[in-house]
C-alpha cells in the first residue's frame, strides 16, 4: 500500500497540523492500496494563507509568462501520462480504455485549449475614454468529484492559473490519487511556491472551512447538487463568488425521423461508459409511443453486449461504481424502479454474472417510465437508462423540462435544421445533436440546480476574472 501523507502547500510537501488518515479502496477489489491523510481547517488556513502571499506576485505576470507556465505544466503532464492512467483505473474503476482516451487525456486537452486562449484573450479594452479590464478574482478554493477527476481538476486550475490566480484544492478523497500527482506534475513545471495548493480531506473537515474562509475568493465546485448547495451556504457570509456544476437528469429526445438503431444504440453507450457516472449522461431517453417496444429491444442488445469486470482486464468496457455506498445507493434506486411498475427490460439487482466481488452493477434498462416515477426524476449517477414513450414532439419536449436539473440534453434527428429547433426550446446548458461529442472551447455548465458559471475555454477564463472600469483612461 502506498502512503501519501503529506499536502502541497507553499511549494513543498508538509505534514498535516493533526494527524488522521483514511483508507483509499479500489472498487474493483474493494481492497485498499493507498493511504492518504484528512486535513484540518488549520490546514486549510495554512494553504490558503501561502496562496494570499503568492497572488501578490503572480497576478501580476505578464501573458507570455503564463503562458511559457501552462507549457511546461503540459510538458510535464504528458510525461506522466501513464501514472495518471493507471491512477484513475485503480482509485475509481475506470477501464484502462476509458482512462487513457478520456479519462487522463481530459488533462491534455484542457492545457492545450487554455494556452491557445490565452494567446489571444484580450484583458483589456478601451470604450471610449474609459479602460475596461479583466483581472484575476484572487485566491480560489477548489472542490472536485471523484467520477471525472483530473478532467475537474484541470479544467479549474488551468484558467485559473492563466488569469493570474492562486488556489488551494481539496479534490475528493475517494479517488485522490491523481490530484497528488498533478500537484507533483506542477511542483516539477516551476509553478511558484504558493500558487497551487492541495489539501486532502473530507467535506465537513476540509471543504467546509475552504468554502467559508474569508481568505478565499472564489470557490469552484463540482459535485452533487445537495453538496453544492452546502458550499453555497458556507460561502455567503463571506460574499464570495461561487461557481457550481451540479447533477444532471439529462434528456435524450429521439425524433420520430431519427435512425432509430443508431439513436438507441448511441444512447445506451452513453448511459453506460464511466458506468453511468456522469453528470451529463444521457439517462432519460425519449423514444415515439409506438416504436418503444424496438427501442427495448435494441438497447437490451446494446446493453447485453457490454463487458463488465476488473479495469485492467482486457476486453472489459465498464468496471465498477466508485464505493460500497454508491453502489448500495443504485441499487436501492432499481428496486424503487421495480417497485413503481416500470418494465425491466435488463440488468437490475445484484452483481453481474460471474463478479462476486468490486462495486460492480448490471448495465440495466427500464421501459415503460413515465416522468413521474423516482428514477426519471432522481440522478441514479449509475448505468441505468430510463425508457419513457412520448405522443407528440411537444410532449417530449415538455417532459424533457420537467426536471430541476438543466445540465445536457441530446436530440436525434435525420433533419439537423429539425434537431436545432427542438434543441432551441431545451432548458440546458448543453445540447448534442446527433451523437455530437464534447468540444473543449464550447461552455460546459447547467441551468436550473445543475449550476451556475461555465467552464472550459475562454468562457472558463472569464469565470476568474474581476471586471474593473479606470475612467479618464484617455482625454475625451
Amino acid at each position: 500500500m502506498k502512503e501519501y501523507l503529506r499536502f502541497y502547500i507553499d511549494g513543498a510537501w508538509v505534514d498535516p497540523v493533526v494527524p488522521k488518515t483514511l483508507d483509499v479502496i479500489n472498487p474493483a477489489t474493494e481492497e485498499a492500496f493507498a493511504r492518504i491523510s484528512l486535513g484540518s481547517a488549520a490546514d486549510v488556513d495554512k494553504a490558503v494563507k501561502a496562496a494570499q502571499r503568492a497572488f501578490e506576485t503572480y497576478s501580476q505576470t505578464t501573458r507570455e509568462e503564463r503562458i511559457d507556465l501552462l507549457q511546461r505544466i503540459l510538458s510535464a503532464y504528458q510525461a506522466r501520462y501513464g501514472d495518471f492512467v493507471e491512477a484513475i483505473s485503480t482509485e475509481m474503476g475506470a477501464p484502462l480504455t476509458l482512462s487513457k482516451n478520456a479519462q487522463a487525456a481530459t488533462g491534455i486537452a484542457h492545457l492545450a485549449k487554455m494556452i491557445e486562449v490565452l494567446k489571444t484573450f484580450e484583458f483589456q479594452e478601451v470604450r471610449g475614454t474609459t479602460a475596461i479590464s479583466k483581472e484575476p478574482v484572487g485566491v480560489c478554493g477548489f472542490i472536485t468529484p471523484w467520477n471525472w477527476p483530473i478532467n475537474q481538476i484541470v479544467c479549474k486550475v488551468a484558467p485559473a492559473l492563466a488569469a493570474g490566480c492562486t488556489m488551494v484544492l481539496k479534490p475528493s478523497e475517494i479517488a485522490p490519487v491523481d490530484a497528488i500527482l498533478f500537484a507533483e506534475v506542477l511542483h516539477e513545471a516551476g509553478v511558484p511556491a504558493g500558487v497551487f495548493n492541495l489539501v486532502n480531506g473530507d467535506g465537513p473537515g476540509v471543504g467546509q472551512p475552504l468554502s467559508a474562509h474569508p481568505g478565499v475568493d472564489m470557490v469552484s465546485f463540482t459535485g452533487s447538487t445537495r453538496a453544492g448547495v452546502l458550499v453555497a451556504k458556507a460561502a455567503a457570509d463571506t460574499v464570495k463568488r461561487v461557481h457550481q456544476e451540479l447533477g444532471g437528469k439529462s434528456a435524450n429526445i429521439i425524433l420520430r425521423d431519427a435512425d432509430l438503431k443508431a439513436a438507441v444504440t448511441g444512447g445506451v453507450r452513453g448511459v453506460m461508459g464511466n458506468s453511468g457516472q456522469s453528470c451529463n449522461a444521457p439517462t432519460r431517453m425519449f423514444v415515439p409511443r409506438e416504436t418503444q417496444s424496438e427501442a427495448a429491444a435494441i438497447a437490451k442488445a446494446v446493453a447485453e453486449k457490454i463487458k463488465v469486470g476488473n479495469p485492467f482486464e482486457d476486453g472489459v468496457t465498464m468496471g465498477p461504481v466508485v464505493s460500497d455506498v454508491h453502489f448500495k445507493k443504485i441499487q436501492g434506486l432499481i428496486a424503487k424502479g421495480i417497485e413503481e411498475g416500470a418494465t425491466l427490460v435488463t440488468g437490475g439487482l445484484g452483481l453481474p454474472e460471474g463478479l462476486n466481488k468490486g462495486y460492480f452493477v448490471r448495465p440495466t434498462v427500464f421501459a415503460d417510465v413515465t416522468n413521474d416515477m423516482t428514477i426519471a426524476r432522481e440522478e441514479i449517477f449509475g448505468p441505468v437508462l430510463s425508457i419513457l414513450p412520448y405522443d407528440s414532439e411537444d410532449d417530449a419536449v415538455r417532459m424533457a423540462n420537467d426536471t430541476v436539473y438543466g445540465l445536457s440534453g441530446y436530440v436525434q434527428s435525420g433533419d439537423i435544421e429539425h434537431a436545432r429547433k427542438v434543441a432551441a426550446r431545451l432548458r440546458t446548458g448543453n445540447v448534442h445533436l446527433n451523437g455530437a461529442g464534447p468540444d473543449f472551447g464550447a461552455p460546459f455548465g447547467g441551468f436550473k440546480q445543475s449550476g451556475n458559471g461555465r467552464e472550459w475555454g475562454e468562457f472558463g477564463l472569464d469565470e476568474f476574472l474581476e471586471v474593473k472600469a479606470v475612467m479618464g483612461w484617455q482625454a475625451a
